[in-house]
């Protein structure tokens, strides 16, 4: 045991439990510009004294510590919040110390009550005030000093009561307390602000090869050009492109990922490079790198970022097979180890070895690709199977481009293992994909749901939920039909701030697999060109507009705080509601999960927790009807037929 006396042995606080932390303070939290830290923590002292706890933040650079008071909620628990009004890096952490004159003032209260003698007790103010004197400003030097004349030669006790319970010297003496002992939390942690698509996005994922102009001829970035009026009247703000690069020929996949392919095939655009190019490279069919500039130009006109898919395998044709052996792994024939997921074999694939001796050149080169893009005019990247990559890489990598471009967004699409996928989330990625394609009952998504919202992930995982990608179509979609498609777009829409839809397929509501049991398209367009009628009668282009514009005219839908979910007595009817942190927007969603037969049940709403008087009618909108209703009290009846709409998005409001 040491013998060694601390030589903070005066600062009598302790702080402990500080919330959010991530991983002991290594990983920031995050947030968009904008938006609220709230931080908790446990704070105490020995014996019976007050404490005074304060939250303390600056943006990362700055000297200059900026104070919020923390307010004691219970045992032992106090919270504090500030806001990031900037991108960046904020920086925050919390000092208290025992207070020793909000002390007295908490007792000498307690001894006025008591009809005590305070006589004593008000020297003891006086001089408590005359030493926050010191340490005050010229004016607030006299005032306190003042007071501490009173309090000891005042001409009536009650006089000299009255100033030691002052409100305004209390403040005065908090703002200029002794905090010669205070204890600073050990840790400085951080928050990572990005700009406010990093939190609010609709996305819309389509192959550009697929917007010829005639039946199986091979799309190009200027087609695409015609294409954006048509996104952007869905008022989607995201256009995601899988691969854009040149496609090998060796191993090529044909249609319905079919090993062989005829010579007419397109093959799969994550097979990437030929002898025309690799990651750098445009497939020559799409047009030029200029004409890719001139789309994202363009896309930009009608508030569109383009999203550039960035895989990091190769075809065996990729140049830097030939160029780059050693960033390949070897098999004991000499071949190169294609990709597989036993019993799944990608022979048109070669993934990078990150154990290469030549590891740092490989990262180099990776980080590169990136940069590349970026200065063709993209800040959004969807990455390819993040999880079979190296962490570090993607820690290095994911902070080395931040610094140089702030604005890029990353999203991870890793259907992987949870922790796997929040690790990634903690490493940098902006947005993730999820397990949403598969939670299609009501436990399963209230659980799901909870967990992102509400755990400790809420901090540094932002889901971004996808229906439908060319990989996934499930089941309820398969059976479904209309009303699946509907239904399930609504819960991707509302659930969470960030959604994507790969489309046309979507609105069309492709829904035929390739085979029963299976989650691949029939007639796949990762292996072939689609001729798409997109003036279809049973496209459901007019409700993902509805959809999209209630997500922007409304912003409790923007966030991912503050989700409720609500009772009703139909597990085949799910109930949640948003709001903003005022109360000022508040969203009610009543969904059935029935595709085929009418459900109905009773809800129950916590009117009075949004500021709603429950002894008075109040008003609820459809959103997507555009219809009013009155409702009474907390319980109100619910009907929803699915083939006609199967949802109801609710604008609740008092009547006022």
């Amino acid at each position: 045991m040491s013998n060694t006396i601390p030589t903070q042995g005066r600062s009598r606080v302790i702080i402990e439990g500080v919330s959010p932390e991530i991983d002991g303070g290594y990983f920031p939290i995050k947030r968009v510009v904008g938006e609220t830290v709230e931080v908790e923590a446990d704070i105490f002292t020995d014996g019976h004294d007050a404490i005074t706890c304060l939250l303390l933040y600056r943006k990362e650079g700055t000297t200059t510590w900026n104070e919020a008071p923390m307010e004691f909620l219970v045992n032992d628990r106090w919270r504090g919040h500030f806001v990031v009004a900037e991108q960046g890096t904020y920086v925050y952490t919390i000092e208290a110390w025992v207070d020793r004159y909000q002390s007295w003032e908490r007792d000498m209260e307690k001894r006025v009550k008591a009809n005590q003698n305070v006589s004593v007790d008000l020297l003891i103010g006086a001089e408590l005030l005359e030493a926050g004197s010191v340490r005050a400003k010229t004016d607030h030097a006299r005032k306190l000093r003042d007071a501490a004349t009173i309090l000891r030669r005042g001409e009536s006790l009650s006089d000299r009561i009255a100033v030691a319970l002052d409100r305004n010297i209390r403040d005065l003496m908090l703002r200029y307390s002794d905090r010669r002992f205070a204890t600073r939390y050990a840790r400085e942690l951080k928050a990572l602000v990005e700009r406010k698509r990093a939190g609010f996005s609709s996305w819309y994922e389509l192959f550009p090869r697929s917007y010829g102009p005639g039946r199986k001829s091979h799309g190009t970035f200027k087609d695409c050009e015609a294409h954006l009026p048509y996104v952007a009247s869905m008022g989607f703000d995201v256009i995601y492109f899988p691969p854009i690069h040149p496609i090998g020929q060796t191993m090529r996949k044909g249609r319905n990922n079919s090993l062989f392919a005829e010579p007419t095939d397109t093959g799969s655009p994550w097979a990437i490079g030929s002898a025309e190019g690799g990651h750098k490279s445009i497939h020559p069919k799409l047009g030029t790198l200029q004409d890719f500039r001139s789309f994202v130009a363009k896309a930009k006109e009608y508030g569109i970022d383009i999203a550039l898919d960035i895989a990091f395998q190769c075809s065996p044709d990729h140049p830097y097979v030939t160029e780059h052996p050693e960033w390949f792994r070897k098999r004991p024939d000499g071949t190169i180890q294609y990709a597989e997921n036993p019993p799944k074999k990608y022979q048109d694939i070669y993934p990078f070895d990150f154990e290469t001796e030549k590891w740092q050149e490989l990262w180099e080169e990776l980080k590169s690709v990136f940069l590349f893009w970026i200065k063709q005019g993209v800040e959004i990247f969807r990455v390819d199977n993040p999880h079979t990559k190296s962490f570090a890489f993607w820690e290095w990598a994911i902070q080395e481009i931040r610094q140089q471009h702030p604005n890029v967004i990353f999203l991870s699409e890793a259907f992987t293992r949870p922790k796997v996928m929040y690790r990634l989330a903690k490493l940098g990625f902006t947005q993730s994909y999820t397990y949403f394609a598969w939670r299609n009952d009501k436990a399963g998504l209230i659980e799901y749901l909870t967990e992102l919202t509400q755990g400790p992930a809420k901090e540094f995982f932002r889901p971004n939920f996808w229906p439908n990608t060319p990989d996934i179509l499930n089941e309820y979609l398969q059976h479904g039909g209309r009303p699946a498609f509907m239904i399930r777009l609504v819960l991707a829409a509302t659930m969470t701030a960030n959604y994507g839809i790969y489309g046309p397929a979507y609105e069309l509501c492709v829904n035929v697999p390739r085979e029963p049991g299976s989650e691949e398209y029939l007639d796949s367009e990762k292996y072939e060109i689609k001729n798409w009628n997109l003036d279809s009668l049973h496209s459901i282009k007019s409700f993902i507009t509805q959809v999209n514009k209630i997500r922007r005219e409304n912003p409790a839908l923007q966030s991912n705080r503050n989700l409720q979910f609500h009772r009703i007595d139909n597990d085949k009817i799910i109930c949640y509601s948003k709001h903003t942190d005022d109360y000022s927007n508040i969203i009610l969603v009543v969904a059935t999960l029935d595709y085929t037969y009418t459900q109905s049940g009773w809800v129950e709403i916590p009117v009075e927790d949004f500021g709603i008087d429950a002894n008075q009618p109040y008003q609820v909108y459809d959103l997507l009807n555009e219809t009013g209703y009155f409702w009474n009290g907390a319980w109100n009846y619910i009907e929803l037929r699915p083939h006609e709409i199967p949802v109801h998005i609710f604008r609740l409001q008092a009547i006022r």
